[in-house]
Order: C-alpha cells, then structure tokens, then sequence
C-alpha cells in the first residue's frame, strides 16, 4: 500500500524499532505541517494515512479530495477524525486506545516541570551560562501539597512521585474518579473549593472531552494558594479561555509550566502565555520519547498491515467496510 505518515516533525519515527513493520509498503513520511489544498496534493495517491496523534485534521473535504484513500490509521482518541465521513466514504478508520500501559513519559514529564518550577531551573541555567553565579533561591518539594485533577493511569504515576518525594497528595476529578481516589486510600478534599484552596501545584491529568472541557475556571485558580505552580500537561483546553492568563497577572498561580497550548503548533514567539515571564513552556512534548512513540506507532503500524492482509484491527465504525 501507499502509506503516508502525517506531521512527524522531528523526522523520527523512521529510525524507531517499530518501523520496519512498513518494510513491505511504499513509505513517505512528512516532517512539515500542511494544510487545504497542500495536504489534499501530498495525500492525492495516498491508500492509507497513519496519523501523528492529533497534528492533524481528517475532516469530510479532506476524505473527499483522495480518491485512493482507504484507511486511516491512528491511536488514542479520535476528536481530530470525522468517523461518520469515513464510513460515507468506504474510508476504514482504526485507532487503538490500549485499556492499561499509562504513559510514563508524560508522567516523567510533569516532574521534570514541576521541579523546573520549584527551582526556577530556566533561569538558573541561563544565568550560569551568562556567568552570574547564584541567582535566587528555589523551593524544596517535601511537605507541599501536590493537587492532582484526574484520577487517571498517568495521574497515578504522578502520585507515586509524589510520595516519594515526601510531597502530600490530594485528589479531585468527577465523582467516579473521587470515589476511586477515596477507595483507594486517597485523601479527597471536602470540596472543590478546598481543594483548589489546597494546590500549592496543581497539575492536570483529564482528557479533554466535552464534560472536560474548560472545566478549570478562573474562579478555580484565584482560590489557590499564594506562589502556587500550575502544570499542564494534559490539555490547554481543560482551562477556561484566558483564565490562565488572568490569573498568572493576579498571581494565582504564580507560575505556569506548560506543555500544551490551545493553537500547535505554536511558533509565535508574541504569544501571551508563550512570552509570559513566569510561564515555563515546552511544546508538547510529553509523550515524546523513544520509548513512548516506538510503543504507539507499533500500534499503527500493525493497524496498516493487518488491514493490507484482510484482518483489520480496532475499526472505529466498521460499517464503513
């Protein structure tokens, strides 16, 4: 099959274990972003499309205009995917949402932010380089209260951290998610607002759905303690537009460390939140490791070669075939 691989930017995934599953295909991997009526010619003789997470759109006019598409192949959650035109199309769609394995690069990720945070280590590291010796005093992490929205896989991963870093941890999320918190020998706050009241770092570990989405208020933040550190890793969207922008010029939080913003790629340099002196930004790279892209993408690409042999695998609306 002609595979077309979308929005590997940093031309990675050929030099990964998993991609010698392609080895029988006709490959072509795109490190650029595309979009209208480039995309539609890049992808003209594409027969199957395998997907870097959400980079990129696959909407009813994009199906239309490839004529040779027959699958589309991805992993995760498919917010990004119209199904329906798929199905409309005769266009298979498989994504694979593994029930265990949590994304311990994500997870690792939020520390690294947490502590960059705590010890003010963009800063430090920059003046070192300067050659201003000491610049400032950082934090120390042990007795702070580590305040995880989402009792999830990776939210777990965080609390184990926590724990053995002498951090407290206190949990919120929907009433399942606190039940289980509670179950499970967690300490869940009497309420929203205490446990907002509570976050010296809140970090955020919800997907985004509908009942997700801006699900952090401005309101939520001013409750937050003086020089709290907010973490995101998760979504941009799980926060109310411009409430964390308002609340980093309140000074609750005091800090912001991000990995996702509402537009990415994002390259404008003008960005408020991107610019602001007291946001520590990376540009979504939490689940970008070896490990963690050599695991999903041997998930996608076993989805082409099992559809190429008449087998196809995790179909998302199998009318479609």
């Amino acid at each position: 099959m002609k595979v077309h691989i979308l929005d590997d930017w940093a031309d990675s995934l050929r030099h990964l274990p998993c991609f010698a599953a392609l080895a029988g295909h006709e490959v072509t991997v795109w490190t650029d972003r595309a979009e209208g009526a480039d995309l539609k010619a890049r992808l003209r003789d594409a027969e199957a499309i395998c997907l870097f997470r959400e980079r990129t759109r696959i909407t009813a006019d994009l199906i239309g205009a490839l004529p040779s598409l027959r699958l589309v192949s991805g992993r995760g959650a498919w917010p990004h995917v119209d199904v329906a035109a798929c199905a409309a199309r005769g266009v298979a769609f498989s994504s694979h949402r593994p029930p265990e394995a949590p994304n311990h690069a994500a997870a690792e990720l939020t520390w690294a932010l947490i502590l960059a945070a705590l010890r003010d280590l963009p800063g430090q590291i920059a003046r070192a380089k300067a050659g201003l010796w000491q610049h400032g005093i950082g934090r120390s992490l042990r007795g702070r209260t580590v305040a995880i929205y989402g009792h999830g896989r990776i939210g777990k991963l965080v609390a184990n951290c926590a724990t053995a870093f002498g951090a407290r941890v206190i949990w919120w999320g929907s009433e399942a998610g606190r039940a289980r918190a509670a179950l499970e020998g967690g300490e869940v706050p009497e309420s929203r607002a205490a446990f907002f009241a509570q976050a010296e770092i809140l970090t955020l570990h919800l997907r985004l759905t509908p009942e997700t989405q801006a699900i952090v208020t401005a309101a939520d933040l001013a409750l937050m303690p003086p020089r709290a550190i907010l973490v995101n890793t998760a979504r941009a969207g799980l926060i109310a537009p411009g409430a964390l922008l308002a609340g980093l010029e309140a000074g609750r939080p005091e800090i912001a460390a991000l990995d996702v913003f509402e537009s990415e790629p994002l390259t404008d340099a003008t960005d408020p939140l991107l610019s602001h002196p007291r946001v520590i930004a990376t540009p979504h790279i939490g689940f970008v490791t070896e490990e963690e892209l050599d695991l999903q993408f041997a998930d996608v690409f076993a989805q082409v070669n099992a559809f190429a042999a008449g087998r196809p695998l995790h179909l998302v609306g199998p009318g479609a075939l």
